[in-house]
């Protein structure tokens, strides 16, 4: 059985290192040491020591927002994996909507930073997902499968099954909408289903595939239920400690009923 992992990307926020510390002890407090559900933080790399040091002790896995593919060289404001490794870093995202469609990234990058990820031992969360104008044109499915099959490209077996993927409905983020629960498990189905006939049964059964998209309290308990939702990768409501926690709770419950 595939465990939640609820994720919170905090994006380019908060302001200060303060406030960082700040947010990370209200999630390290309010979680405390239960493992039921996986939890990781992704703070701006700026704070990513200071939160390390915060989280020391709990359960909660430290996530960084980006990275290069390449392990040193004259790449003037880059990160290796190496590096997030060094400062405490547990995951990392790859391939976020907002670098992919703001900042032109494409799958063959997110291929290379995917295996320096992995071949750092980083837990890798690859972002996926359609813009509003490619679902009403019902391409979601065409844009699933060349991010897929272009982002994964090249990976065993043993190594896809090491990859968390993220599914966020481009036209969901930050907009104050939300798939319904129909609309996430059909495309988490989807996914699913190429996963099996990309790596296997057995592999499919072992990714972990989060949902993203204004996740909140008040929707997380509806979209965590659906059987081939294996989470949520949340942004807005991971900047509230009190919030993110809620969205883990709902996936405590989901996870104390059985899935």
């Amino acid at each position: 059985m595939r465990a939640l992992l609820i994720a919170g990307n905090w994006k380019l926020n908060p302001t200060s290192t303060e406030a960082a510390a700040a947010l990370a002890e209200g999630v390290k407090n309010g979680l405390g040491t239960a493992t039921d559900v996986h939890v990781a933080v992704a703070p701006p790399f700026v704070f990513l020591t200071k939160v390390d040091q915060v989280l020391a002790g709990s359960p909660i896995g430290l996530a960084a927002q980006d990275l290069h593919w390449e392990p040193s060289g004259a790449f003037t404001g880059e990160i290796s994996a190496a590096m997030l490794v060094d400062v405490g870093c547990t995951h990392v995202i790859i391939g976020h909507s907002e670098r992919r469609h703001g900042m032109g990234e494409t799958d063959a990058r997110v291929n290379a930073k995917l295996k320096a990820a992995l071949a750092a031992k980083l837990i890798p969360i690859v972002c996926v997902g359609e813009t509003k104008e490619e679902r009403l044109a019902e391409k979601t499915e065409d844009v699933l499968l060349a991010q897929l099959s272009g982002s994964l490209a090249g990976l065993t077996a043993e190594e896809a099954a090491g990859v968390v993927l993220a599914y966020e409905p481009v036209w969901a983020i930050g907009t104050g909408l939300t798939a319904t629960p129909e609309q996430a498990q059909a495309v988490h189905a989807f996914i699913r289903k190429w996963l099996a006939e990309t790596f296997g049964e057995a592999t499919a059964g072992r990714v972990v595939v989060q949902y993203g998209g204004s996740v909140k309290p008040a929707n997380a308990a509806e979209l965590l239920a659906c059987p081939d939702i294996d989470g949520a990768l949340v942004g807005g409501a991971a900047l509230k400690a009190d919030d993110f926690l809620g969205i883990v709770q709902a996936g405590r419950d989901v996870a104390a009923r059985g899935k």
